[in-house]
């Protein structure tokens, strides 16, 4: 009786497994096999090859809405996800399930050195995406902002360097590293604004403009009043 349940246990993990990867096969065959081609091989011109994206890269273009695409030749931009958690899950695993590409990192961010992050931010990611994380332009290409991306997406885009961005390799940046990166990614998202006004966080161009108009209302208000003397 134990055996012919424990038989019956494992069957059903079988089929459900099977059930995913069938999902997973039918998900990809409706939204991504006309540009990556039915085998993820990918499309010369149109798209790339899916054999080496793994997890990271499936899960992250798919749950920022980057993809899929309905047209090829359009620039990309985070938008709505268009699956449910399930079809997610089971999307990404078929297309890890391709190839030999790299699983999901789950970066410890939370006790990481921020000060580190920081610098490694500076000297990496601020060019584009501005200090405070709030992104910008660069030549022919608008560079996103932060605010809407976890952890987890963070450490992929590190890993994945997705469009413009670089690929850092964890010779480049290790695990450590990119720890510290997420926290100064997250902690950039409500900073301590110790200093008083926030100004936008944009830097000292506005703060050095506030400074210039109050210092200049203050002059044109004692000039007036000293006029106003003079002629009393």
């Amino acid at each position: 009786m134990t055996r012919s349940l424990f038989v019956s246990l494992l069957s059903a993990l079988a089929l459900s497994g099977t059930a995913h990867a069938a999902d997973g096969k039918s998900l990809y065959a409706a939204n991504c096999s006309r540009c990556h081609g039915a085998l993820g091989n990918g499309l010369p011109g149109l798209a790339p090859s899916l054999r080496d994206a793994g997890a990271l890269g499936a899960d992250f273009y798919l749950r920022t809405g980057y993809m899929p695409l309905d047209d090829p030749q359009t620039h990309p931009s985070r938008t709505r996800v268009l699956f449910s958690e399930p079809e997610l899950r089971a999307l990404v695993r078929y297309v890890a399930s391709l190839g030999n590409g790299p699983p999901i990192p789950h970066p410890r961010w939370r006790d990481a050195n921020v000060a580190a992050g920081l610098t490694l931010f500076t000297g990496h990611c601020a060019g584009c995406h501005q200090i405070v994380a709030r992104g910008g332009y660069v030549t022919g290409a608008r560079v996103p902002a932060l605010g809407r991306a976890t952890p987890t997406q963070i450490a992929e885009a590190v890993r994945q360097g997705p469009y413009l961005l670089p690929r850092f390799s964890p010779k480049a940046i290790s695990d450590r590293q990119l720890d510290d990166l997420v926290a100064y990614v997250q902690y950039a998202k409500h900073p301590d604004d110790r200093g008083g006004w926030a100004l936008g966080h944009l830097g000292p161009w506005p703060e050095g403009m506030v400074t210039w108009l109050l210092a200049a209302s203050a002059l044109v208000g004692v000039c007036t009043l000293l006029a106003r003397r003079v002629r009393s």
